[in-house]
Protein backbone atom coordinates (compact mmCIF):
# COMPACT_ATOMS: atom_id res chain seq x y z
CA UNK A 1 0.00 0.00 0.00
CA UNK A 2 1.36 2.93 -0.81
CA UNK A 3 1.22 6.29 1.28
CA UNK A 4 0.67 9.82 0.50
CA UNK A 5 3.15 12.62 1.17
CA UNK A 6 -0.14 15.10 1.58
CA UNK A 7 0.06 17.19 4.54
CA UNK A 8 -3.02 17.01 5.94
CA UNK A 9 -5.67 19.43 8.56
CA UNK A 10 -6.02 18.71 12.60
CA UNK A 11 -8.88 19.55 14.18
CA UNK A 12 -9.62 20.11 17.88
CA UNK A 13 -12.21 18.98 20.27
CA UNK A 14 -12.55 19.45 24.33
CA UNK A 15 -13.98 16.92 25.99
CA UNK A 16 -14.44 16.18 29.88
CA UNK A 17 -13.49 13.36 32.12
CA UNK A 18 -16.44 11.63 33.74
CA UNK A 19 -16.87 9.75 36.89
CA UNK A 20 -17.32 6.39 34.79
CA UNK A 21 -13.84 6.87 33.25
CA UNK A 22 -11.33 6.56 36.50
CA UNK A 23 -9.59 3.18 37.62
CA UNK A 24 -8.89 1.99 41.42
CA UNK A 25 -5.88 4.06 41.10
CA UNK A 26 -8.19 7.02 40.97
CA UNK A 27 -7.11 8.57 37.40
CA UNK A 28 -8.53 7.70 33.87
CA UNK A 29 -8.35 3.80 32.51
CA UNK A 30 -5.67 3.41 29.90
CA UNK A 31 -8.86 1.86 27.39
CA UNK A 32 -10.86 5.41 27.97
CA UNK A 33 -8.27 7.03 26.06
CA UNK A 34 -9.04 5.59 22.93
CA UNK A 35 -13.13 6.41 23.99
CA UNK A 36 -11.94 10.15 23.68
CA UNK A 37 -10.33 9.87 20.35
CA UNK A 38 -13.43 7.84 18.76
CA UNK A 39 -15.87 10.38 20.12
CA UNK A 40 -13.88 13.47 18.93
CA UNK A 41 -13.52 11.74 15.88
CA UNK A 42 -16.75 11.16 15.38
CA UNK A 43 -17.90 15.17 16.31
CA UNK A 44 -14.71 15.94 13.70
CA UNK A 45 -16.13 14.24 10.83
CA UNK A 46 -19.42 15.74 10.89
CA UNK A 47 -18.29 19.35 11.85
CA UNK A 48 -15.06 19.86 10.62
CA UNK A 49 -15.21 17.24 7.16
CA UNK A 50 -19.12 16.74 6.74
CA UNK A 51 -19.48 13.73 6.42
CA UNK A 52 -20.57 11.73 9.70
CA UNK A 53 -20.36 8.38 10.08
CA UNK A 54 -23.87 7.69 9.31
CA UNK A 55 -23.30 9.88 5.67
CA UNK A 56 -20.63 6.06 5.82
CA UNK A 57 -22.91 3.56 6.56
CA UNK A 58 -25.64 5.33 4.00
CA UNK A 59 -22.93 4.38 1.32
CA UNK A 60 -22.66 0.88 3.13
CA UNK A 61 -19.63 1.76 4.14
CA UNK A 62 -17.85 1.75 7.93
CA UNK A 63 -14.38 2.45 9.52
CA UNK A 64 -12.56 -0.53 11.40
CA UNK A 65 -9.89 0.20 13.77
CA UNK A 66 -7.11 -2.38 12.56
CA UNK A 67 -4.42 -0.74 14.85
CA UNK A 68 -3.89 1.41 17.14
CA UNK A 69 -1.13 3.00 19.61
CA UNK A 70 -0.68 5.38 22.64
CA UNK A 71 2.15 6.69 24.25
CA UNK A 72 1.06 7.54 27.89
CA UNK A 73 2.89 10.80 29.45
CA UNK A 74 0.10 12.17 31.77
CA UNK A 75 -2.51 10.78 33.58
CA UNK A 76 -6.45 12.85 33.24
CA UNK A 77 -8.39 12.53 36.87
CA UNK A 78 -11.64 13.17 37.76
CA UNK A 79 -13.29 16.52 36.08
CA UNK A 80 -9.81 17.50 34.05
CA UNK A 81 -10.90 18.75 30.93
CA UNK A 82 -9.14 18.12 27.69
CA UNK A 83 -8.26 18.68 24.16
CA UNK A 84 -8.65 16.09 22.02
CA UNK A 85 -6.51 16.80 18.66
CA UNK A 86 -6.85 14.28 15.30
CA UNK A 87 -5.91 13.99 11.90
CA UNK A 88 -5.05 11.90 8.99
CA UNK A 89 -1.71 11.10 8.49
CA UNK A 90 -1.73 9.59 5.62
CA UNK A 91 -4.11 7.11 3.44
CA UNK A 92 -3.49 3.38 1.75
CA UNK A 93 -5.51 2.22 -0.70
CA UNK A 94 -7.95 1.04 1.70
CA UNK A 95 -7.68 3.19 4.64
CA UNK A 96 -5.79 5.44 6.66
CA UNK A 97 -3.51 6.55 9.75
CA UNK A 98 -5.33 8.83 12.01
CA UNK A 99 -3.07 10.63 14.54
CA UNK A 100 -3.74 11.98 17.99
CA UNK A 101 -2.65 13.92 20.68
CA UNK A 102 -4.81 14.50 23.94
CA UNK A 103 -3.68 17.49 25.99
CA UNK A 104 -5.04 18.38 29.81
CA UNK A 105 -6.44 21.68 29.87
CA UNK A 106 -5.60 24.44 30.46
CA UNK A 107 -2.33 24.17 30.48
CA UNK A 108 -2.69 21.96 27.76
CA UNK A 109 0.27 19.58 29.00
CA UNK A 110 0.18 16.12 26.73
CA UNK A 111 -1.43 13.34 28.64
CA UNK A 112 -1.27 11.13 25.26
CA UNK A 113 -0.36 11.12 21.99
CA UNK A 114 -0.75 8.52 19.34
CA UNK A 115 -2.34 7.01 16.28
CA UNK A 116 -5.12 4.46 14.94
CA UNK A 117 -4.92 2.87 11.42
CA UNK A 118 -8.23 2.14 9.89
CA UNK A 119 -9.83 -0.01 6.80
CA UNK A 120 -12.46 1.07 5.35
CA UNK A 121 -15.42 -1.62 4.89
CA UNK A 122 -18.37 -2.89 2.82
CA UNK A 123 -21.05 -3.49 5.71
CA UNK A 124 -22.47 -5.61 4.25
CA UNK A 125 -19.01 -8.41 3.76
CA UNK A 126 -17.01 -6.71 6.05
CA UNK A 127 -14.10 -6.69 3.47
CA UNK A 128 -11.90 -3.79 2.94
CA UNK A 129 -12.72 -1.76 -0.19
CA UNK A 130 -10.87 1.18 -1.76
CA UNK A 131 -11.24 4.57 -0.74
CA UNK A 132 -13.14 6.03 -3.10
CA UNK A 133 -11.68 9.31 -4.90
CA UNK A 134 -14.72 11.68 -3.61
CA UNK A 135 -14.14 10.84 -0.27
CA UNK A 136 -10.10 10.88 0.09
CA UNK A 137 -10.92 14.04 -1.35
CA UNK A 138 -13.57 15.38 1.15
CA UNK A 139 -10.75 14.10 4.01
CA UNK A 140 -8.10 15.58 2.00
CA UNK A 141 -8.75 19.06 3.90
Amino acid sequence: MSESPDVFAKFETELEVRPDDIDLYQHVHSTRYLDYVLAARFIQMERDYGMSMRDFAERGLGWFMTQSNVHYKRPLGLGDRMVVRCGIEHFTASGCRVAFEIDRLPQRKRSCDGFCDYALIDLKTNRAVPVPADIRGKYSI
